[in-house]
């Protein structure tokens, strides 16, 4: 009776090993391509937002420069009016003014103004007194927005007190227009307006940042230009405010948007904004393509790598499959050795499988020790070797060979019949092949020293549900086969096998 002991974890282990191995090769290629593409995609962002923020902040001190400049000009255009005859000098709120040479005076202060309005788009170009009399072109809009009291409220958009002269822009609610005011003495004011829109060329978006906004606000935040036309005069919204309010230059830039802030003179700010996805499209499109680089570089380095390993491992795994075999494997007959035999043979063997057939033959080579003592091992060898191909050649690889004793073999046979043959008839049949086989098996030097078998066959599940039930059956069948004058074979019959090796 023969116990199965714990099978040798051999090939299965090393496979195993090198299995983890790689994976383990492959694991650390992607780890690394991943932490060099999160670094890669870090240094980009970093620098992108860098360089953006830099980019903006240029734009807007540009813009405010821009302004400024238009500004100035206009401030200069203006104070050429100082320049014409009598502008500097008449008073048209002077009561004791000769009506007569005052009409005059005035058409030619207007004359000279005329042809300097000309210069640039201007809505007004004039001189307003104290009087509200005017000369000089003063449109109809600003005597209607200012009304009878439009010296005062002019006045009062000085706001520069060393110059004596100041900008303002939607007063009384009217963002279509900017006014320029300067004193020109006690009594005279000269008055220079333009529309709003005049601006779109001084804030002029590069191609580089079309997306970008660029408003004009004023200390109250209410826009003052804005190319989105509808929004003129409106509040700038919270999104943006919460950004800059309170700050005179700056920039800031988080998950929603890019905002730069400039004051310019006047309480006025040149604000531009962005959404940061916009800035970033381009970035996440590089990251597309930075990730699918990055899947090609680590599926080439694990190809690579798990081509070397299996180049450097291949060897290791020859030799321990060589191993394996050896400890596995009878290594004259071919065949698995005892314990490799009992131990797949239990493991195939499942009580719960009781509809399965299987049957076990035993094999004993008859006057097998004779050939020993009378011919040598040599040739003992050469029939043991012959038997082991034999059983080969006469079974399927789905059945178990093996040798479990010095002259005796075990077959659990697995294989299943043709379709139409009952399984007691294809055992028979098998166990008629075998003892065929062996009727023209001769040894000796001439071959004049006949072998045979002794067979014994069990079922399952009818003989027994284990090995070990399995083989006392089958053995208990093969000493009745020796009874019988052996070179034959004999199933296992309860009721006369009942009394033998009892």
């Amino acid at each position: 009776m023969y116990k199965t002991e714990k099978a040798r974890p051999t090939l299965r282990s090393v496979r195993k090993q090198l299995f983890l191995m790689t994976v383990g090769f492959v694991a650390l290629i992607i780890a690394v391509v991943a932490i060099v593409t999160t670094l890669i995609f870090a240094k980009t962002d970093s620098l992108l937002k860098s360089k953006v923020i830099s980019l903006t902040s240029s734009l807007n001190v540009q813009m405010k420069l821009n302004l400024d400049s238009y500004l100035s000009r206009m401030e200069t255009v203006g104070t050429l009016a100082f320049g014409v005859k009598d502008a500097y000098t008449y008073d048209a709120s002077d009561p004791d003014n000769d009506e007569y040479e005052a009409l005059n005076t005035e058409k030619d202060i207007t004359d000279e103004l005329n042809k300097l309005c000309i210069m640039d788009n201007f809505v007004d170009y004039g001189i307003v007194y104290r009087n509200n009399r005017t000369v000089g072109k003063i449109s109809n809009g600003t005597t209607n927005l200012l009304g009878e009291d439009m010296f005062d409220k002019l006045s009062a958009m000085i706001t520069r007190q060393r110059t004596k002269d100041g900008w303002a822009a939607g007063y009384l609610g009217n963002f279509k227009r900017i006014y320029y005011v300067k004193r020109v003495h006690e009594n005279a004011l000269i008055v220079l307006s333009f529309y709003t829109s005049e601006l779109e060329a001084v804030f002029d978006n590069p191609e580089t940042l079309g997306d970008m906004d660029i408003r004009l606000v004023n200390s109250d935040y209410n826009i003052l230009y804005s190319a989105r036309k509808d929004e003129t005069g409106e509040r700038l919204n919270d999104d943006i405010l919460s950004r800059v309010k309170g700050k005179a230059s700056a920039s800031v830039m988080d998950d929603y948007y890019l905002v730069t802030v400039n004051s310019c003179g006047d309480d006025w700010y040149v604000i531009c904004s962005i959404p940061t996805e916009i800035i970033l499209a381009e970035n996440n499109e590089m990251r597309i393509f930075i990730i699918i680089i990055a899947l090609i570089a680590a599926l080439t380095a694990a190809g690579l790598g798990m081509f070397i390993s299996a180049k450097l491992t291949s060897p290791v795994k020859r030799a321990v499959s060589l191993l394996d075999v050896k400890a596995t494997t009878d290594q004259l007959t071919g065949i698995l050795n005892k314990q490799s035999f009992n131990e797949r043979t239990a493991g195939r063997l499942d009580p719960k499988l009781g509809s399965e057939s299987h049957a076990l033959i035993l094999l004993d080579l008859d006057n097998f020790k004779g050939v020993n003592d009378t011919l040598g091992h040599v040739y003992g060898d050469k029939v043991l070797a012959k038997t082991g191909s034999i059983l080969k050649s006469e079974f399927t690889t789905e059945d178990y060979l093996g040798r479990i004793g010095g002259d005796e073999f075990c077959v659990l046979v697995n294989s299943t019949p043709p379709e139409g043959q009952d399984y007691i008839s294809y055992i028979t049949e098998r166990c008629e092949a075998l003892k065929t086989a062996f009727t023209g098996l001769y040894t000796g030097d001439d071959s004049n020293y006949k072998i045979s078998a002794s067979i014994g066959v069990s079922l399952f599940p009818k003989d027994g549900t284990t090995f070990d039930e399995l083989y006392v059956a089958s053995d208990k069948a093969l000493y009745r086969s020796k009874k019988a004058g052996k070179d034959t074979y004999m199933f296992y019959d309860r009721t006369k096998d009942s009394e033998v090796n009892g």
